[in-house]
């Protein structure tokens, strides 16, 4: 008679205790339900007007909590997406020039009742020189900071043919299709620090410090008060609002980083 090691039979456990048959193998466990999911999860693609219905109509405050909670998330988040207008440094060819600086420039931001165009920043840069390599990632941060400012880069010479390296980092600096200033060598008579190319650009015209609303002021789309909102976002330009302002000095028409000789002062390019 033969024996079926793996049927569950009296006669094979007696086996098993001797050692005549091997253990049998664990039976496997029944895979768990999966959890059921969080609200946050289930309203992942509600917007915050929907979120405060839902929050109206809650079975208990537990519930309410948290979907308003959700709600103010996505406020913050619908502010952020607004404020990157840009946000980044674009690198641009020098075909792309007219339409990237020139025409950009031109373009008001939505609520500017003043028309005052956009603020672009040309960096113009030459991989290998310490000063400018130092500057492309000051420039690279700014840009995070101030998205309200459009900043775009070139390789100098692929911009001004025969640009001379003593010139760079140079950044020309545009607003209402106007050049406003030009900023050459900086950084190449010392180190500098991001906070002083960040007031200059403000000074310069390039980088408008954002005014924070006054509390109480901000509403969202559905007429909700989110003035109590915490705003987790430093704001440099604030700290730089001074530095900007505590000059009565007109920022000059030609920046300079480094003393020059005067052969070279009348620099023309034509793009």
């Amino acid at each position: 008679m033969a024996i079926n090691p793996n049927e569950d039979t009296e006669f094979n456990e007696a086996l098993r205790k001797h050692g005549i048959l091997p253990p049998r193998p664990p039976t496997p466990r029944t895979p768990s339900p999966p959890p059921a999911p969080t609200l946050e999860e289930k309203y992942a693609g509600y917007s915050a007007a929907q979120l405060r219905e839902l929050a109206a109509e809650a079975p208990d405050d537990e519930t309410e909590r948290i979907l308003e909670v959700l709600r103010r998330r996505r406020l913050q988040e619908a502010r952020k997406v607004e404020m990157a207008r840009f946000g980044r440094v674009y690198p641009i060819s020098r075909e792309d020039y007219t339409r990237e600086v020139t025409e950009a420039s031109q373009v008001n931001e939505e609520g500017d009742e003043q028309q005052r165009g956009t603020g672009v920043v040309v960096f113009l840069y030459k991989d290998g020189i310490p000063h400018s390599d130092r500057a492309a990632e000051h420039i690279r941060i700014l840009a995070q900071r101030h998205p309200h400012t459009k900043f775009v880069s070139i390789v100098g010479d692929k911009c001004i043919p025969n640009l001379p390296d003593a010139r760079l980092p140079m950044l020309i600096i545009y607003r209402k299709g106007e050049v406003l200033n030009q900023i050459v060598a900086w950084g190449a008579d010392r180190e500098r620090k991001i906070e002083e190319l960040e007031a200059v650009l403000i000074l310069a015209g390039a980088i408008i410090p954002q005014q924070r609303r006054p509390p109480g002021s901000e509403r969202d789309s559905d007429g909700s008060d989110t003035s109590d909102i915490e705003d987790t976002d430093d704001d440099p330009s604030s700290r730089m609002r001074s530095a900007a302002t505590s000059t009565n000095a007109k920022a000059p028409k030609n920046i300079r980083g480094k003393k020059e000789e005067d052969s070279d002062s009348d620099f023309e390019f034509d793009l």
